[in-house]
């Protein structure tokens, strides 16, 4: 069965579908002045002229979330920690800590609602961990609410591609402390979605970093295969697609073409372009990296497996790969997660071990699985697998949710 989505994982963006236009209320600089203003009054945010203003509260990397649990069968569902900015400024306060526009990174707006959403990272404010507890909000991995989503819910995904959003720009700002050329701190201009050398002799400016990184499906057009590999960090009985980074001076296809000859030995002729997908879920070094996928058609078929990068790599015919799409999987592991973000919200224990509960609920193991659907290789896997049948872009499933995801 295939799932095919309006877009992969943390694309599609709700609040970066359109961008203001400079002058607009709603663009970054102008609201950057509104919600400065708002700080320095002490009226509350209920008296003030639009745009109001949301924050989403991070630490360590992980965003603020609720969880409305299910009912019987129902599956929980879970909410970004949404807090209006007088909430913050209180929350803040309590700490010890004075709220300045500089602390607030811009994510983008919902014009028709009058509401301009904001980030911020309260890492250091430890005491807010239990302040948030009381009212059944935690802070939870973003690679969490990832297998926690209904990856069938395009609101979900949307509040998903946010949480990522969000993510990688604080994730950018911690490593991006000081200047690079002077050594000086830097701070953040543009409502803090571009930063600047403190040293006015300096004044570089550095922009939101991304990775990019090629993936790729290696198919043997002849024999009706598919290369899959798989790494020693893999949950159990995972197999996946062949990955790089893309190295300087090199093109997309010749990155394809480097990584599958370095990492298996077989040489690949065409390159085909699938789709891409924004990956900001890594190591905090890299705060958002872009896979880019692809289709890649073998020129060669012997492998010889690079063991410093691949624990194995094996070609897989058409049917076996179509049974590792087991879907049985991808539902228990969404399900368990996502009682998992509802009882961290409800400070119910740490929750279960997803690569342990990575299984079908009958207690029977696939011999094989690949990466869910929320992840291009899955994609680009069953795109290949089903090439005959399916052409369509909107989910075909929906697991059974206690209720829609409230609007932002």
């Amino acid at each position: 069965m295939a799932i095919n989505l309006k877009s992969h994982a943390f694309a599609g963006n709700p609040l970066r579908s359109k961008t203001p236009k400079a002058e607009d209320p709603f663009a970054p600089i102008p609201a950057l002045e509104t919600l400065k203003t708002q700080l320095l009054d002490s009226t509350t945010e209920h008296h003030v002229s639009p745009p109001t203003f949301k924050v989403l509260p991070f630490r360590k990397g992980r965003p603020l979330a609720s969880s409305n649990g299910g009912v019987g069968d129902l599956v929980p569902n879970w909410n970004l920690g949404w807090i209006s900015l007088a909430d913050c400024k209180e929350y803040l306060a309590n700490s010890g800590v004075q709220l300045n526009g500089d602390s607030l990174v811009y994510l983008g707006s919902r014009p028709e609602d009058d509401v301009v959403y904001w980030a911020i990272d309260v890492s250091d404010e430890g005491g807010l961990v239990t302040e948030f507890a009381t009212k059944q909000l935690s802070f939870v991995e973003v690679r969490t609410l990832m297998v926690a989503t209904d990856w069938a819910d395009s609101v979900a995904m949307g509040e998903l591609a946010i949480a990522g959003h969000a993510r990688a720009l604080l994730e950018w700002h911690s490593i991006s402390r000081f200047c690079g050329l002077c050594g000086q701190k830097m701070v953040p201009i543009e409502a803090g979605s571009r930063k600047q050398c403190s040293n006015e002799l300096c004044k570089k400016k550095v922009y939101p970093r991304v990775d990019p990184v090629v993936i790729m499906l290696i198919i043997d057009r002849e024999n009706d295969r598919a290369l899959l590999s798989k790494q020693s960090r893999f949950v159990p009985r995972m197999w996946s697609c062949l990955a790089g980074f893309i190295e300087p001076g090199e093109s997309l296809e010749e990155a394809v073409r480097r990584e599958t000859w370095e990492e298996t030995g077989i040489e690949v002729g065409e390159v085909v372009y699938h789709s891409s997908q924004p990956w900001p879920v890594g190591p905090s070094s890299m705060p958002c990296q872009l896979m880019v996928g692809f289709h890649a058609y073998a020129k060669s078929l012997e492998i010889n497996v690079d063991k410093e990068e691949l624990e194995d790599a094996q070609w897989h015919n058409r049917e076996d790969v179509k049974k590792a799409l087991t879907f049985a999987e991808y539902q228990k592991a969404q399900r368990t997660a996502a009682v998992k973000v509802e009882q961290m919200c409800k400070g119910v224990g740490k929750g279960q071990n997803l690569a342990a509960d990575f299984n079908v609920e009958s207690g029977e193991l696939a011999t094989m699985f690949v990466p869910g659907p929320f992840a291009i290789a899955h994609h680009l896997i069953s795109s290949w697998v089903y090439q005959d049948s399916f052409n369509g872009v909107e989910a075909h499933l929906k697991l059974p949710r206690s209720g829609s995801v409230s609007s932002l």
